[in-house]
């Protein structure tokens, strides 16, 4: 690849970003980073260490120990209390501090990246290539997570997944800390009616279209 190609993937959970951005990073021959799991991981290690999400300096020195080797095979990343735990925080500032720089480091390789999360494109990555800002209904995100969970053993009401979902949106959003907001020059994608295959299709081709504007 001739040139430098970042990929910034933002939206709110179970939007269908992380699939785009691995599928997109395949298809490009790049390496992935989903920043959301650094962030499920400090939020397991605050609780594994007996402290509150809450608490900002217990999560500000969970976040300073991170890596991104491993996380994808950490099973425990992929709960919904996980989710929760990465919701509240990635509300202290110490936290996103602590791994600006590592997000940063990963999206400066010499071939490019994809990275997805909240704040790629506004934040972590302000002059990437391509970004793109995938959403989806409220209610179709949370059957999404409802599925995903449920088809693993986990019970949990739909309703209950819902109030999350809706919960974690109007958190990620007001924080004060890089709050989830649309870059300007980012392209919405919403995957409401979509499946994989289309909103892969669509991804791809808002990154050639980026590419062939620069």
């Amino acid at each position: 690849m001739s040139r430098r190609l970042i990929i910034a993937v933002d939206g709110p959970a179970a939007s269908g970003k992380g699939t785009i951005a691995a599928r997109l990073a395949v298809h490009y021959g790049l390496p992935h980073l989903d920043t959301g799991l650094l962030y499920r991981a400090v939020g397991v290690k605050v609780l594994g260490d007996g402290h509150s999400p809450d608490d900002a300096e217990a999560a500000e020195a969970a976040a300073r120990s991170m890596v991104p080797a491993g996380l994808t095979e950490d099973a425990r990343l992929t709960t919904g209390e996980a989710g929760e735990a990465a919701s509240r925080v990635a509300g202290h500032p110490g936290v996103r501090a602590a791994l600006l720089e590592l997000q940063q480091d990963f999206a400066a390789q010499p071939g490019g990246a994809v990275l997805d999360g909240r704040d790629i494109g506004t934040v972590i990555a302000p002059d990437a290539t391509a970004k793109l800002f995938v959403t989806a209904t409220p209610e179709v995100r949370a059957r999404r997570r409802w599925r995903q969970l449920t088809d693993r053993g986990d019970v949990i009401a739909f309703e209950e997944m819902l109030a999350d979902i809706q919960r974690r949106d109007q958190r990620d959003a007001g924080r004060g800390a890089a709050p989830m907001v649309r870059a300007e020059d980012a392209v919405l994608l919403d995957t409401t009616d979509m499946d994989i295959e289309a909103a892969f299709d669509a991804a791809r081709r808002i990154v050639e279209a980026a590419r062939a504007s620069r």
